[in-house]
């Protein structure tokens, strides 16, 4: 009698999961996607043991996980971030032969609700500004990465990223090296950031770690991180009063300024970093009618 083929192993998915992350810093993925994916699959693994469920990259077992993630609250966005991350491994996995199908290839993601998030009033812009008012080294850096972030729509990750060398005071403008999906750019600011910036480099220039190239200096004279920046502008909102303030709002509260002040979409798009134009509704949604009805009221249409 024929011998019966004898079943591959199961995938040691937690042993492959360390290797495509570091496949992923090969390719130098952002850390902050290389954290979303591994997050994703951790998560994804965490509730196999905790239901008893094969960790099997499948369209019933993957949806079966989006499904509890939504009924326990997650929101759409959530569930379809930890969706994609097991699209991209399970996409991995086939690429280096250690499977021979990628079950998971067509699988629909959550559909995302339409959200709405709010840009920050005048005042707040204020309160959170003068929250930074001080002269020592994190007061001037706080004040200067606001003011920055407010003006040119920069990303977290892209902040935090910048060199000394990338600031060029005289000119007004700032390298972005490595944007999202690798893009770089250049964004221009204005006096009042120059000078912000200024201050914060002068009493830079007198620290320990003045030699570092990074531009922003973290409290203990370490490199200023992407969590670390988090930290510092949700701290400085609490101060300010500013409600469930999330640091992305800044980028959101940028682009409806621009528009507010007569700014061009294509203007806005090359100083903010993005290739699509829905991206500008994604981002002044909630302006929109106040945009609208300044408009209106310019037009005096009513007037017959």
């Amino acid at each position: 009698m024929p011998r019966r083929a004898t079943p591959p192993p199961p995938l040691d998915l937690p042993t492959l999961l360390d290797s495509w992350l570091l496949h992923l810093r090969a390719e130098r993925k952002s850390p902050a996607t290389i954290k979303q994916y591994g997050d994703g699959v951790r998560r994804f693994l965490a509730w196999c043991d905790e239901t008893d469920t094969d960790p099997v990259l499948d369209r019933p077992t993957v949806n079966a996980f989006v499904a509890a993630l939504l009924d326990e609250g997650a929101e759409a966005a959530t569930a379809r971030a930890r969706q994609l991350a097991l699209r991209r491994f399970s996409a991995w996995l086939l690429e280096e032969d250690e499977i021979d199908t990628d079950q998971l290839l067509g699988i629909k993601a959550p559909k995302l609700d339409t959200k709405v998030t709010p840009s920050l009033t005048e005042d707040e812009l204020k309160r959170l500004l003068k929250a930074c008012s001080g002269s020592d080294l994190r007061d001037r850096r706080d004040e200067a990465i606001i003011r920055f972030m407010l003006e040119t729509g920069a990303r977290a990750g892209e902040v935090t990223g910048l060199t000394v060398g990338d600031i060029d005071l005289a000119r007004g403008l700032a390298i972005v090296r490595r944007g999202k999906g690798g893009k770089g750019r250049t964004v221009p600011f204005g006096p009042q950031t120059g000078r912000a910036i200024d201050r914060y480099l002068r009493l830079r220039r007198g620290h320990l770690r003045a030699d570092t190239p990074v531009l922003w200096l973290g409290d203990r004279g370490k490199a200023f991180s992407y969590y670390a920046l988090h930290k510092t502008l949700k701290w400085r909102a609490e101060l300010a009063g500013i409600a469930e303030f999330h640091p992305h709002v800044l980028r959101h509260t940028a682009a409806a300024r621009w528009l507010a002040a007569g700014g061009s979409e294509g203007g806005l798009m090359a100083v903010a970093g993005w290739a699509r134009r829905d991206m500008i509704d994604r981002y002044t949604a909630h302006t929109a009618a106040n945009r609208a009805a300044e408009e209106a009221r310019g037009l005096n249409l009513g007037d017959l």
